[in-house]
């Protein structure tokens, strides 16, 4: 081969060498075009309390803050990578949640090793801006939503809008098959209390305060006593007393184990002893820490619960 030969050819190689990198550059500038473009398909906004919140289109690491949705997340087929120690105690999640971290509120640290790609927590949560420094973060106020529009409320901040709303229709069923069958049992003037002690402390609760009320004064429709009602539907519950049971007593009780190492000593009492529905034996218990719950789960076993109790002496 004589040099100029040798000239063309690395003249040759150099000119193929420089258009591979050409070709290179616009390949990679149209990737980076093309992952801009799906970088962009895969958020979207959530319209919040708060305002606009730009979250993934399909969330797959979701941290739950706030105790009481965690069965919310699970309905919708998301296990959520962290939850605080609450929703841990429900027996009606099974093992859902044993893969899932407990964090505290004040957990930062651990919060951000987990790498949240959305956080969820309450509109009151002292942390929230903490929370957004690690991920996009959707807020909820407790009492502003009844139990069906919250879980589709949750639905809209992991892009499940539709399967929430399709529960809705199919609970909407389901309970209006489980009123008639106790109505058929019972009759329909019978009245309900649902109480708990926790710790020393003694309450009852209104009509969307969990422990069973979303199922029993609303998909129910059953009835509270007067004096309930006026007292304890506005404000969701209220502490009482011993000596006061009466007061707010219905047909029928629905009585919490209670959490909190509770005093259940009211139950040894004249006054407890005396009332019409502990001597008809319609003094029924519940196990609180599954019932504090009103997601989708956690009803729908309540329900069942509630309806073979309230129909099993027919």
């Amino acid at each position: 081969m004589n040099k100029r030969t040798k000239q063309l050819l690395v003249t040759f190689m150099t000119m193929l060498l420089v258009f591979a990198l050409a070709a290179c550059g616009n390949k990679s500038e149209e990737g980076a075009s093309s992952g801009e473009k799906d970088s962009k398909k895969e958020t979207r906004i959530y319209k919040g309390e708060n305002g606009d919140v730009e979250v993934p289109a399909e969330p797959k690491r979701v941290a739950m803050m706030a105790a009481t949705y965690a069965g919310n997340l699970l309905d919708l087929g998301i296990t959520p990578i962290a939850v605080n120690e609450y929703p841990k105690q429900n027996k009606f999640y099974g093992n859902k949640l044993d893969k899932a971290e407990v964090v505290t509120a004040d957990s930062y640290e651990k919060l951000l090793e987990l790498n949240p790609d959305l956080i969820i927590t309450y509109s009151d949560d002292k942390n929230i801006k903490k929370y957004e420094e690690i991920a996009p973060t959707a807020t909820m106020t407790y009492d502003k939503y009844d139990y069906k529009e919250q879980h589709v409320e949750i639905g809209k901040m992991v892009g499940k809008e539709k399967e929430a709303k399709a529960w809705v229709e199919e609970w909407d069923k389901k309970a209006a098959d489980a009123r008639e069958k106790v109505k058929d049992a019972i009759g329909e003037d019978k009245t309900f209390m649902v109480m708990e002690a926790y710790g020393k402390d003694m309450y009852v609760y209104g009509e969307n305060w969990g422990r069973g009320t979303e199922v029993i004064y609303q998909a129910l429709e059953l009835k509270a006593p007067k004096k309930l009602e006026e007292d304890v539907f506005g404000p969701g519950w209220k502490a009482i007393s011993t000596e006061t049971i009466p007061t707010y007593a219905g047909d029928y009780i629905f009585v919490g184990s209670g959490a909190g190492n509770p005093d259940n000593s009211f139950m040894e009492s004249d006054v407890w002893k005396e009332l019409p529905a502990v001597k008809n034996g319609n003094a029924i218990k519940f196990d609180s820490e599954s019932f504090y719950f009103n997601d989708p789960i956690s009803l729908e076993k309540e329900l069942d619960f509630i309806v073979e109790e309230l129909t099993k002496k027919k």
